[in-house]
């Protein structure tokens, strides 16, 4: 009997051993046999939870029992460990045991929050931005959360759109930088790691080319530009391992990219070979029937699992729908199966199979929201994000001294405009509500400038007006206030919620009367410096014009006010550079800067038959690239190791930057290339590499660029992907329209 015991032992740890040497495959192909069609089509399914909404709420009265009956797959807008541990208790007792995947929007941040998507991208800091989103993971997941929705990777050249907010702006070689870090800031060193979320690169494809800049539009593009501009970005966030794709809300050329199996299965899943899962946008499954793509929800159904839409968000398209599909033989099983274990696998590989419970550690959480190095991370985030358009100096400083930064010894500033106090506007859209959490830990700029200033410096406040009220019965306390301080800091821009997502605006100049503000404050004589708060680029002519500084510190999270305070005093020197192209006005839109050319060029403005504006210069406020700082650089010594290369061959590219002014700072040198001639016509410019380096008084660097035939390549117009052999310009410099060194070099065969 004593030997019938230990062997039955010793073939059940030996049992025990094997099911763990499985494979995550083997072990998601165990699972699915077991599985019945509803419990199947279950696992495609995504409800929010009750806390907040993203979307157009829908009712679901029995959510927990499905839950319960192993038909829901995933669940959003569940936060925290207690919430998160009570729905996935809730998976445990159905049949087979299936944890449930919740996902958030957390965008740039979870309770600490950093700077928008868009004012990060214009650090030009790779690793600041996968600093900031590894410390959004760590929140995130140690709060029970195992998948974000971000990061965006759309290539954006409109500013009506408001979503520009949530991305890296207009270029596609930058977008691919920020994409690869944020997903790898994301994933952490591997999913399952207690630490990692899951990422998700949205929104396939093109969506920030919506005709007119308006949310949910349609978009009608070539192949060439699909393939050159807009899916590189998100080419890069799978290289780096993005375990999800999320489709998007606009029609492609007349498709709707939920239901468009060319950029589903045909590209992402065929050509790519991705191996994760791709889920719907909120409802865009059920919202094909309003494109006038389908019918009905269950035409709806056939169209997005056909064409490769694995996990359907809250349209329920799928689990009213796809059974009866497959029992009328419209869909075969397989294709169910096969998402299904897109999703499954997911889910092994977090490790909740193992342990449904990991993220769910209240203890873990609580020092992860409370961890003061996330906060320090913030402030530098955020300082690096600011932008500084202009310092001029005042009638009375010093000839080439800019009013910026502001002396400690400044005995009285006047602080004025609708932001200065505000506290939680300074997360910006698409933060985090934890409504368990207070606002203290947000810093507003009034306190920012409270706990830079010394004893000495007083502080005066007048609002002056609304963001977007035409009242100005406030202006007399403000120009009052004004004239009795030695320096003028005025903090205005649009709302936190005017950009974002269902946020497009027509008109994109300054709203209100906030300009008429700067106009009063301006004429008081004082030295004025005007920060500008706002989610996308806004049209500010007057104030650009006629005022000496100017920041532009977007939304810039929870340590807005420390990191701004930081920069007008000098503890920091601005370093930010544009990502987008800012317009003289809307009628410019889309503007950016690596356009082509046509027959009839404007060159010095000559608008005499010419591809011009009568009424307006071609050229933009701001230039993407463009950021000042508040010293100078020097760059010279341009090298280039050959000027004649084949395919295989490489140039290195050499240049001397010399910090040439009184204090040290950040320089972003980018580097341009231009194809003169190709079989399709080429940009007057493109990105092609940057370093961001920074540089003490008097110091000297030479940097090192690799030109290699993958910065000289581009598709043609049969979509093939291959340089030709002709001439190239190389230009370096501060920014797409601040070149300060020139070369050439030629491609042969």
């Amino acid at each position: 009997m004593r030997k019938i015991v230990l062997n039955f032992l010793l073939f059940a740890f030996s049992a025990t051993c094997f099911s763990q040497q499985k494979t995550i495959d083997q072990r998601v192909n165990d699972l699915l046999k077991k599985m019945t069609i509803e419990e199947k089509i279950g696992q495609l399914n995504q409800y929010s939870g009750d806390n907040t909404a993203t979307g157009p709420i829908t009712i679901n009265p029995n959510k927990q029992k499905e839950i319960k009956e192993g038909l829901l797959g995933s669940m959003l807008n569940v936060i925290g460990t207690t919430y998160t541990r009570q729905y996935q208790e809730l998976a445990m007792q159905s049949r087979l045991k299936i944890p449930l995947l919740f996902g958030q929007d957390v965008i740039h941040g979870y309770k600490t929050t950093f700077p928008i998507p868009l004012a990060e991208a214009a650090s030009w800091d790779l690793e600041s931005m996968q600093l900031t989103a590894k410390i959004s993971a760590t929140e995130a997941a140690a709060s029970g959360i195992h998948w974000t929705f971000a990061p965006m990777v759309d290539i954006a050249r409109d500013p009506r759109w408001g979503r520009v907010m949530e991305g890296a702006g207009e270029d596609t070689y930058l977008g691919c930088k920020i994409a690869t870090a944020r997903v790898k800031g994301f994933q952490c060193e591997k999913l399952g790691n207690i630490d990692a979320v899951m990422a998700c690169a949205k929104h396939f494809v093109a969506y920030g080319a919506v005709l007119a800049g308006r949310e949910y539009n349609s978009v009608d593009m070539s192949d060439r530009m699909l393939w050159e501009t807009y899916l590189p970005p998100f080419k890069a966030a799978l290289d780096a391992g993005a375990a999800t794709f999320m489709n998007s809300f606009n029609d492609l050329n007349g498709i709707p990219a939920t239901g468009n199996k060319y950029i589903q299965r045909d590209i992402l899943k065929g050509k790519w070979g991705f191996k994760g899962f791709v889920i719907s946008d909120w409802g865009s499954i059920g919202e094909m029937k309003m494109h006038g793509y389908v019918k009905d929800s269950k035409e709806a159904a056939l169209a997005a699992i056909t064409a490769g839409s694995d996990m359907d968000m809250e349209s329920n398209a799928y689990r009213d729908n796809l059974a009866q599909l497959v029992k009328e033989k419209k869909i075969d099983i397989a294709l169910i199966d096969e998402a299904v274990k897109r999703v499954l696998r997911k889910k092994f590989e977090l490790g909740l199979f193992d342990d449904p419970f990991k993220f769910c550690n209240p203890e873990r959480e609580k020092a992860a929201l409370n961890n003061p190095e996330h906060t320090k991370v913030a402030r530098e985030s955020a300082t690096k994000s600011i932008v500084l358009l202009k310092n001029s100096p005042t009638p009375s400083g010093r000839a080439g001294e800019g009013i910026l930064p502001i002396s400690k010894d400044t005995k009285t500033i006047a602080f004025i405009g609708p932001m200065v106090k505000l506290k939680r506007a300074n997360h910006g859209f698409w933060s985090m509500d934890l409504k368990n959490i207070d606002s203290t830990y947000i810093v507003s700029q009034w306190e920012g400038l409270e706990n830079k200033v010394g004893k000495n410096t007083k502080l005066l406040y007048a609002k002056g007006c609304d963001v977007t009220s035409p009242n100005k019965d406030g202006f007399a306390e403000a120009i009052a206030i004004a004239n009795q301080a030695d320096v003028v800091i005025l903090s205005i821009g649009e709302r936190w919620n005017m950009s974002g997502e269902a946020k497009s605006r027509s008109n994109i100049h300054l709203p209100g009367v906030q300009e008429d503000l700067v106009k009063a404050i301006q004429a008081t004589g004082k030295p004025v410096v005007v920060l500008i708060n706002a989610g996308r680029p806004l049209v500010f002519n007057w104030t650009a014009d006629n005022v000496p500084a100017i920041l532009y510190t977007w939304w810039l999270g929870s340590e807005a006010g420390n990191a701004i305070a930081d920069v007008l005093f000098g503890d920091y020197n601005p370093s930010g550079k544009l990502p987008m192209t800012f317009p003289r006005e809307e009628g410019q839109i889309p503007i950016y800067y690596n356009h082509f050319n046509t027959g009839r060029p404007s060159i010095n403005n000559d608008k005499q038959y010419k591809s011009a504006y009568i009424d307006l210069p071609n050229s933009p406020k701001f230039p993407f690239g463009y950021g000042l700082s508040y010293t100078t650089f020097g760059y010279s010594d341009l090298k280039l190791s050959k000027k004649k290369i084949k395919n295989n061959d490489i140039i290195t590219v050499t240049v001397t930057i010399t910090n040439t002014g009184k204090y040290s700072g950040e320089e972003v040198v980018q580097l341009y290339l231009r194809d003169r001639v190709g079989s399709v016509v080429r940009p007057v410019k493109e990105l092609k590499d940057f370093q961001k380096i920074k540089l003490a008084v008097g110091e000297s660097k030479t940097l090192t660029f690799i030109i290699d035939n993958s910065k000289l390549s581009f598709y043609n117009n049969k979509l093939e992907y291959h340089s030709e052999p002709g001439d190239f310009d190389l230009m370096i410099g501060s920014s797409s329209e601040d070149i300060r060194l020139t070369d050439s070099f030629e491609l042969i065969k």
